[in-house]
C-alpha cells in the first residue's frame, strides 16, 4: 500500500482511462475524489470503487470553469483534507476539419484539455508547496507527438500544449518536491471508442499496432501509478508512451484521408 493515507484526486474519473486510474491508485492505498462532469457518472463510479476497500467520494465539477474548480478543492479539503496527487485525465474532442470548426467549438475542446490542467494544478500547488511533496499527473495523449488519427486539430493542440505546460511545470515545482508528468495513451479501448468502432472497423486498425493489441484502460493506469509512487521520485518533466508501438509506426494516410471526417459525430463526447 505505497500511496497508503495519500488524497488523490483525478478528473474526469466517471468512465475508461479515469476510472481505472482512480480504482489503481485506491488499490494502492490513497483516498480518491473522483471527479466528472456528469454526476451520476462521478457517483456510480465512486460506490463501484469503493467496493475495491478505499476512502473515494464523488464531485461533480467542469474542470474548465474557474469557480467550479475552486468548489471541488474546497471539497477535497473538507473531505481528505490537502491533496498529494492530482491526475488530469479530463478531455473531449471531434474529428471536425479546421475549415468547418467554429472558434466556440476550437475554444471549448483547449479550455477542457488544456486550461482546466492549468486550475487545477494552480489550486494543487500551494498545499503540496507547503508539503514538499506532490505527484502531478497529465494525461495528454500520443497525438501531442504527432497528429491525431480520429480527432481534429484542436485535441492535436490542445494535447501538445499540455505536454509544453507539464515541462514548465515540472521545472518550476521541482524545488519543492514535485514531481509533474504526463501519459500519452494510444488508442484504448474505452466504452466511448467501443461504442463508436464495429469489431471489423476496430480489427482493420490494428496494423497501426506493433504489439498487435489495443490498449485497455488499465494499462494507461499502470503509467500513472508507477508516476504516483516512490519509484519514480527522481523522474519529472516526462511525457511516458502507453501506445502498443503505436508512435513507432507511420501512420496510415490513407485510412486517415478515408475517416478523418466520419469517425466521430459533430458534438463533443463526454468522455475518453
Amino acid at each position: 500500500m505505497e500511496l497508503k493515507n495519500k488524497v488523490a484526486l483525478v478528473t474526469g474519473a466517471g468512465k475508461g482511462i479515469g476510472k481505472a486510474i482512480a480504482a489503481k491508485l485506491l488499490e494502492g492505498g490513497a483516498r480518491v475524489c473522483i471527479n466528472d462532469v456528469i454526476a451520476e457518472d462521478a457517483e456510480k463510479a465512486a460506490i463501484e470503487l469503493a467496493k475495491l476497500g478505499g476512502e473515494t467520494f464523488a464531485v461533480q465539477a467542469d474542470v474548465s470553469n474557474p469557480e467550479d474548480v475552486k468548489k471541488m478543492f474546497e471539497l477535497l479539503f473538507e473531505q481528505f483534507g490537502p491533496i498529494d496527487i492530482l491526475v488530469n485525465n479530463a478531455g473531449i474532442g471531434d474529428s471536425l476539419m479546421v475549415e468547418d470548426m467554429t472558434y466556440t467549438i476550437w475554444r471549448k475542446v483547449i479550455d477542457v484539455n488544456l486550461n482546466a490542467a492549468f486550475l487545477c494544478c494552480k489550486a494543487a500547488i500551494q498545499p503540496m508547496q507547503k508539503k514538499k511533496y506532490g505527484k502531478i499527473v497529465n494525461i495528454a495523449s500520443v497525438a501531442a507527438k504527432k497528429i491525431s488519427y480520429h480527432g481534429g486539430a484542436h485535441y492535436t493542440a490542445s494535447k501538445a500544449g499540455l505536454l509544453g505546460f507539464t515541462r514548465h511545470l515540472a521545472y518550476e515545482l521541482a524545488p519543492y518536491g514535485i514531481n509533474v508528468n504526463a501519459v500519452c495513451p494510444g488508442a484504448t479501448l474505452t466504452p466511448l471508442l467501443i461504442s463508436q468502432k464495429s469489431k471489423v472497423e476496430l480489427d482493420q486498425e490494428l496494423c497501426r499496432f506493433p504489439m498487435g493489441k489495443y490498449c485497455k484502460p488499465e494499462d494507461i493506469a499502470d503509467a500513472v501509478l508507477f508516476l504516483c509512487s516512490e519509484k519514480s521520485k527522481m523522474i519529472t518533466g516526462r511525457a511516458i508512451d502507453v501506445d502498443g508501438g503505436e508512435l513507432l509506426a507511420w501512420i496510415d494516410f490513407a485510412s486517415y484521408k478515408k475517416n478523418r471526417k466520419g469517425y466521430a459525430k459533430k458534438h463533443f463526447e463526454k468522455s475518453r
